[in-house]
């Protein structure tokens, strides 16, 4: 896998690769604030730098960082639906910003799954 900062010419695999990826998300974003494509060309560049995730010229994830002064936020994470749970995430964030410990990785990344989202909506309801 390499990982490398975008160019003007990737938008366009990027924003394909964000639309898909954010499927997942369909259902747990609130109606109200889903549309199809979830995520349009203008939104997407507002200031934001991407770092991708490529394998034999296939895109596997983007990672999208504004910087914001004081702060740099991390706006986009996102892969492929073929290769999510299968560390391209944790490649574009742990491995471009720090150098840790493989043993360290895994316990360093934490995403919420439906699990998680399911236990959170039974709290919410009392």
């Amino acid at each position: 896998m390499h990982i490398r900062k975008s160019e003007e010419a990737d938008l366009a695999r990027i924003l394909a690769m964000v639309n898909d990826a954010a499927q997942a998300y369909s259902g747990v974003i609130p109606a109200d604030c889903w549309h199809d494509p979830y995520m349009p060309k203008d939104e997407l560049v507002d200031g934001v730098i991407f770092w991708m995730a490529e394998e034999e010229g296939r895109l596997l994830g983007v990672m999208g960082i504004q910087d914001r002064g004081v702060v740099a936020l991390v706006r986009h994470a996102y892969v492929a639906s073929a290769m999510q749970r299968k560390g391209v995430g944790t490649e574009l964030l742990l491995r471009t910003y720090w150098s840790i410990p493989e043993r360290q990785i895994e316990p360093s990344v934490v995403l919420a799954d439906r699990r998680w989202m399911d236990q959170r909506a039974i709290s919410a309801d009392g």
